[in-house]
């Protein structure tokens, strides 16, 4: 199965245009049963969360990892014709992750069926004909960079997990993080200072996420230095607006700014230390998170326990930005 912003093998991202009336609500509407079908998925419940994608198509049927992630919840429950349906309607959308879906345990079950071997087929000789535009070298790069990126993320925060924010283990391995990152910033700067932001067709989609994820974690003068390429890259269909609301957010907050879109949590050793930093505008937040295909803020604060009401929240701002040393609120 994938994530959204961010591939279900794991892509740890550590951490405006306005809708109007009835759109809104029904992306809103959409990303709320979509979230909630995903964490049904999480949970196990398989059947649940093939139900709770059904219901969201009923609204919304084009997100081609919303598509993919259903066929697996679907193919978990058994529900072959149905997952092999929705593989089909994945594609169609642009989902062309051939080595992923081969390597899918959660699509097993689909292996001895004709059509997925149909599928396959199909997707083999397109990726053939997608690769032929690739820049190999480069591509093979970042999917290098990738490993390190993602897997000393993977190590520190297992260790944070079992060893607290301050031991020993935590400690060594943030280093070792950093050390890392500094490496990943020199090689991507390299990258895009030559060939300016690569859309997945020339780097494939994981080439072109690295890009993002990398300058994510760079230090604030790096980002500085190439966030007015990404909002190009994003109006030329290049890179994700999902993922340049977190650079935005990333890059307003170091900058004492209040961040717009409310991806950037503190994640504290405590429950006061965890916290959604300071955000302007709380009320409509999900309708920015929305026009750029972010979920609803409740669902993603879960992941840290949090629980989003915007009312508590506003009441709360003050003591947060004098936490985080802000001399200004925003109108609100």
């Amino acid at each position: 199965m994938l994530t959204v912003n961010h591939y279900r093998f794991r892509i740890i991202l550590l951490v405006a245009l306005l809708f109007t009336g009835s759109a809104v609500f029904a992306q809103t509407a959409y990303q709320t049963l979509a979230t909630r079908a995903d964490s049904l998925y999480k949970a196990k419940q398989f059947a649940a969360s093939a139900d709770g994608y059904a219901e969201a198509f009923k609204i919304e049927k084009k997100n081609p990892l919303d598509l993919y992630n259903a066929a697996c919840s679907f193919a978990l429950a058994g529900r072959t014709n149905q997952a092999i349906s929705l593989l089909n309607e994945a594609v169609k959308n642009g989902f062309d992750n051939y080595v992923h879906i081969k390597q899918d345990s959660d699509l097993n079950n689909l292996h001895e069926t004709k059509a997925w071997q149909q599928l396959v087929a199909g997707l083999a000789k397109r990726e053939q004909k997608i690769e032929a535009g690739y820049n190999q070298p480069v591509k093979h790069e970042l999917e290098e960079i990738i490993k390190t990126d993602q897997g000393i993320r993977t190590e520190y925060i297992a260790a944070r997990k079992k060893h607290g924010f301050k031991s020993r283990q935590t400690d060594s391995l943030g280093k070792l993080m950093m050390h890392h990152d500094s490496i990943n910033i020199a090689k991507v700067s390299r990258i895009l200072d030559r060939y300016g932001w690569l859309s997945k067709d020339k780097v494939g989609d994981a080439g072109n996420q690295t890009l993002f994820l990398v300058v994510q974690h760079a230090d604030l003068k790096t980002q500085q230095k190439y966030l007015p390429l990404m909002r190009k890259a994003v109006k030329k269909g290049h890179a994700r607006a999902s993922s340049l609301a977190l650079l935005e957010d990333r890059v307003a907050l170091a900058e004492g700014r209040h961040q717009i879109y409310g991806s950037q949590i503190s994640a504290g050793a405590t429950p006061e230390e965890t916290y959604v930093r300071p955000l302007a505008d709380p009320d409509h937040v999900d309708e920015r998170r929305a026009s750029v295909g972010l979920a609803p803020l409740a669902g993603y604060v879960k992941e840290w326990n949090i629980t989003w009401d915007p009312e508590a929240y506003k009441k709360q701002l003050p003591a947060i930005e004098k936490r985080e040393g802000f001399t200004s609120s925003p109108v609100r």
